[in-house]
């Protein structure tokens, strides 16, 4: 038998699973029961075809973009030029408000994808009518962008329009368990009393100018969310979460002595989404974890432990509880964190966010320390094949990618699983791979490469690491 040296060292190349290597995979959970929908519910089979019949002009649209060629591109903030709103205008004879409208539709219910700028039939679209799950998933996608379908009033501040989205769950469960008609009022009441919540769980105190009245001082807090009620109550109409008013396409504002008067209520969609969602809240509060309650970093924590399947369950639950956008935010922070194995976890939560959370994902590209995680992320985002994921990053960030997951394997994992991590680096040799682990310059390079020497049984290869080590610490060749 004849050793094996740093300098013979060959490292077989397997698909790269970064978090997979980094996760022990401990399933805890007990087999649940699917549960099933409220009495009264339409089969799925209804509640597709009433999804596809709330997005037939987003979807027509759709496939009009998919035969205009490659040369169809959107612009920078996503909208459809002027000159091809009027082409497709022309060509579905509908005015180009309504081109507009259902072009954002489109995108926001993953019927159009923009790829570098260009835009591109959905995966959605292709299964439109035959797959009844991908119809109902791409309008569950537009009911999440719910506070995207109309502007909000003007003069109303992101502050408050913020809090009103991040109250309007708790709206909507209300109507859910209603099931029936509910009185603005009421909604009125409730979005008042979450709106204050929120802000006692942030310490904020009110501040300004008062008014002497307290009818007036009334008066002047209540109209801007009387105002911002009345706009997601029409928004929510618009995506076809709420029976529209009379008929009418959004519930019109009353005069005031009619106020009381004015009811809101789901629709079938509407309620059986709102089902789902308070479904995957119950299935995270029954979980051994119980992370429905938890921060992002330590939901993350709590999941490490679990398969993908489970873990993916709790991120949606956990995401179900909270408005898109903080979530997202939320989870990107984390990932700036120093917790290697949480910032794979966190862009793993981030796949179950889908198409919301691309912007807000694309601008972290510019973050070197969250490159390679974006990059597969948006990879796959866009339909590419997982098993081709890594040909999408260069030498440097695939470097870069390795030693951040053997950071994570390092702290959390077990000394045979950092050892099995050598066989997920691009390079062929070890002294390769160890000169451009010491160039990339990431800042957990020295524990990585110690810890690497400390459970390696070979002598040599183990020699030639701590050398590494040694040589990155002291900025030395």
């Amino acid at each position: 038998m004849t050793s094996r040296t740093p300098r013979d060292s060959r490292l077989r190349l397997v698909p790269r699973q970064p978090i997979a290597a980094a996760r022990r995979a401990v399933s805890t959970r007990a087999a649940r029961p699917a549960p099933r929908p409220p009495e009264g519910t339409p089969p799925p089979a209804e509640l597709a075809r009433q999804a596809r019949a709330a997005l037939s002009g987003a979807a027509r649209l759709a496939h009009w973009a998919d035969g205009a060629g490659d040369g169809l591109r959107a612009g920078r903030d996503g909208a459809l030029p002027a000159a091809d709103v009027d082409r497709a205008a022309e060509a579905l004879g509908l005015p180009a408000a309504q081109v507009r409208a259902d072009w954002d539709r489109a995108r926001l219910a993953g019927l159009i994808e923009l790829h570098g700028g260009l835009a591109r039939a959905g995966w959605r679209l292709r299964a439109w009518d035959r797959d009844d799950t991908a119809a109902l998933r791409g309008w569950v996608a537009l009911f999440d962008a719910w506070s995207l379908a109309l502007p909000s009033p003007e003069g109303a501040g992101p502050a408050i329009v913020g809090e009103v989205v991040e109250a309007v769950p708790q709206l909507l469960s209300l109507l859910h368990l209603s099931a029936g008609p509910v009185r603005l009022q009421a909604l009125l009441d409730m979005l008042e009393q979450r709106v204050a919540e929120l802000r006692t769980e942030r310490c904020e105190v009110p501040y300004g100018p008062r008014t002497e009245s307290a009818d007036g001082a009334a008066e002047e807090a209540q109209a801007p969310l009387t105002a911002l009620l009345d706009w997601a109550l029409a928004a929510l109409t618009a995506v076809g979460a709420l029976v529209p008013a009379d008929g009418a396409a959004a519930p019109a504002p009353a005069p005031d002595d009619a106020d009381d008067a004015r009811e809101a209520q789901l629709t079938p969609l509407g309620h059986w989404s709102v089902w789902v969602k308070l479904e995957q809240i119950c299935v995270a509060a029954q979980s051994p974890a119980g992370n429905i309650e938890q921060t992002a970093a330590a939901m993350l924590r709590g999941c490490a432990r679990l398969t993908p399947g489970p873990a993916r369950a709790e991120y949606r639950a956990w995401l179900a509880a909270r408005s898109v956008g903080s979530a997202v935010e939320e989870l990107l922070t984390v990932a700036r964190g120093e917790d290697a194995l949480l910032r794979g976890l966190a862009f793993e939560a981030l796949r179950a966010v889908g198409a919301p959370a691309e912007a807000a994902v694309r601008a972290a590209a510019e973050e070197a320390a969250l490159r390679p995680y974006v990059l597969l992320w948006l990879f796959e985002h866009e339909g590419g094949d997982p098993e081709n994921a890594p040909d999408v990053l260069t030498r440097e960030e695939s470097t870069w990618l390795w030693v951040d997951t053997a950071a994570a394997v390092a702290d959390h994992g077990e000394s045979q699983l950092l050892i099995r991590h050598l066989d997920s680096a691009v390079q062929g040799s070890v002294p390769r791979l160890l000169e451009e682990v010491r160039a990339v310059g990431h800042p957990r390079t020295v524990q990585v490469l110690v810890a690497l020497a400390a459970a390696h049984p070979d002598p040599a290869l183990a020699k030639a690491v701590r050398r590494a080590a040694f040589q990155v610490h002291t900025g030395g060749v």
